[in-house]
């Protein structure tokens, strides 16, 4: 992960495309507007940054971390994150679609309408987290786990699961039962969507 904040430069200056980013410390600073695709941000950490209404497609984040960091109807689509953690961090009405996520962390973040379709997340925790409008239709989910998290309205249509663990999440979920197959719950989950899954499969319950 990326290094200590003081060990790292701070970055002058807006960002540009097709740029690599390394050992830089973006603290207090809004990215709003930009136009920054294809980069590359490699031992990097973002503090109290704003991305708002940003361009930042096929760009890659590695061993990076972000704190109370604002992604709002931003284009992250087909971007790479390698070994990020994002704490306290925001992303709302964001495009996500077909990016790969491999070890990363959201921890105490608010996702609100945010688009995962047919990416790849691959050891992806969400821990204590809102998912709020989430969708994740057509994605490929491998080891991923919502600890303490609450989805609500969240998509899983066509999306694969593989040891998928949705034990202690809140589980508002609107498409896509028959997708959770791989997925493990816990029973008082099985008792809440017990109802939902009876209705998916056509089946009548009557006392």
């Amino acid at each position: 992960m990326a290094g200590e904040v003081g060990e790292l430069t701070p970055h002058e200056g807006d960002l540009e495309p097709d740029e690599q980013y390394d050992g830089l410390l973006f603290t207090d600073v809004s990215f709003d507007d930009s136009a920054a695709g294809n980069c590359h941000f490699l031992d990097c950490a973002f503090v109290n940054t704003s991305f708002g209404d940003a361009r930042l497609r096929k760009s890659r984040f590695t061993d990076t971390t972000m704190r109370d960091t604002r992604f709002v109807s931003s284009d992250l689509a087909e971007t790479g994150w390698l070994d990020v953690t994002l704490t306290g961090c925001s992303l709302a009405a964001v495009q996500a679609f077909s990016a790969a996520l491999h070890r990363v962390r959201f921890r105490d973040c608010k996702l609100d309408s945010v688009n995962f379709r047919s990416g790849t997340l691959t050891d992806v925790t969400f821990e204590n987290c809102l998912l709020r409008d989430t969708e994740f239709g057509g994605a490929r989910l491998l080891r991923v786990s919502f600890p303490g998290s609450t989805l609500t309205r969240a998509d899983f249509a066509k999306v694969t699961c593989t040891d998928v663990d949705l034990r202690g999440a809140g589980l508002g979920i609107t498409a896509g039962y028959e997708s959770l197959h791989g997925a493990t719950i816990d029973s008082v989950q099985l008792v809440a969507l017990a109802p939902l899954l009876a209705r998916h499969l056509g089946i009548t319950v009557a006392d």
